[in-house]
């Protein structure tokens, strides 16, 4: 696999295409997401990568200031964009309930998210799918995003069990506010 890294060196998907990037998702940076797990920027643990490279598959402690009022649902979208494909690999998709607060390590688990978490299905599987890149292929940048929107995902776009890439162009609630942080990982 190190060598298919190597070759694939140079192919990367970029940030073009993120949910960040939409349309329909643009609104002010005025949220500020932050982690107990890793800084902006910072590799992250390995607790939060997938198991099939030792990891323990846990989505990271996420925490939120700057929540604007009128804030119905919030949007949680992770992408690495650095995957050898066209497009970001939506590597979790969720709304949260803004009362929560913030998400506990390992509350966007697919099976049994956290209180106030629905997971939707993202490239993968349905929730949290830690970093896996393919080894040699050098680091990878998964982008957390928070969107806090005016009104929630519902009603005729049936948000459980559309593709992400068929979803989130679909978003007509305006956000109201939103923030990112990036973890690194390599393998």
């Amino acid at each position: 696999m190190t060598l298919l890294g190597r070759l694939l060196r140079n192919r990367r998907a970029g940030d073009t295409h993120l949910a960040w990037n939409l349309p329909n998702l643009q609104g002010p940076e005025l949220l500020t997401l932050t982690s107990r797990n890793f800084d902006d920027g910072a590799p992250m643990p390995l607790e939060h990568c997938a198991k099939h490279v030792r990891g323990g598959d846990r989505s990271p402690h996420l925490a939120w200031t700057g929540l604007p009022p009128g804030t119905a649902q919030l949007l949680v979208v992770v992408e690495d964009v650095d995957v050898p494909v066209g497009k970001p690999a939506v590597h979790c998709a969720a709304l949260v309930d803004p009362a929560t607060g913030e998400l506990e390590t390992g509350a966007l688990a697919g099976k049994e998210p956290g209180p106030g978490v629905r997971v939707l299905r993202s490239t993968i599987g349905r929730g949290y799918h830690g970093p896996a890149p393919v080894k040699g292929h050098g680091p990878h940048h998964y982008v957390f995003q928070l969107f806090a929107l005016a009104a929630p995902v519902d009603g005729a776009a049936r948000p459980d069990r559309a593709r992400p890439r068929t979803l989130l162009p679909t978003i007509a609630a305006p956000v109201l506010a939103r923030g990112r942080l990036t973890g690194v990982f390599e393998r």
